[in-house]
């Protein structure tokens, strides 16, 4: 008999496309407009607010996405031991999982440094300037790769999660089941 996992897939999906979404938003979108503003000071403030209103919608969405990929482990996990290919695509969503976590973590950090030097003004929201200090341009140079980083594991694990989705359609049964009904319908 199959069980429906509505919720919980609903949690984990929602949740991965909240993390995802938001994380190319803010580095498309939020920084890329940050970098607009004439004076230098408020390219960081703008962007550093952004974040700061972003983060505890993102924290929720990892929460959710996190939530919902234990209730998938725990009500598949007959199907992860038995079916081939799903323990390792299981085993590699939680790697890219773990990755993408450990970037927001990261990038929040570099975002609270770079918020707290504000007041220095730079070239860009990501890029320092020749008079930027030590702590600023080392926030800034984090701040630019866990932004793409974040996005990109995040984007992986949304392919590595239709994969799964693919790898439960019982396809063969289906066909099987339909021949067999199509023989009994023409008396075969």
């Amino acid at each position: 008999m199959s069980r429906r996992n509505t919720v919980i897939r609903s949690m984990h999906d929602v949740g991965l496309a909240a993390w995802f979404g938001g994380s190319l938003m803010g580095a498309i979108g939020l920084n890329g407009a940050a970098a607009k503003a004439d004076d230098p000071e408020e390219r960081l403030r703008i962007s550093s607010v952004g974040w700061a209103r972003w983060t505890p919608v993102q924290l929720t969405a990892i929460a959710v996405h996190g939530v919902g990929a234990l209730g998938l482990v725990l009500s598949n996990r007959g199907r992860l031991v038995g079916q081939s290919g799903a323990k390792s695509n299981s085993l590699l969503k939680t790697v890219f999982t773990l990755g993408a976590g450990a970037a927001s973590v990261v990038g929040g950090l570099a975002g609270g440094a770079i918020a707290k030097h504000a007041a220095e003004g730079a070239p860009g929201v990501t890029e320092p300037g020749a008079d930027t200090s030590g702590t600023l341009a080392t926030a800034q140079r984090v701040e630019k790769l866990t932004q793409w980083a974040i996005p990109l594991l995040t984007g992986v694990l949304l392919v590595l999660g239709a994969q799964q989705g693919e790898q439960q359609r019982p396809i063969a049964g289906w066909l099987q089941d339909a021949s067999a009904r199509a023989k009994k319908v023409v008396g075969l």
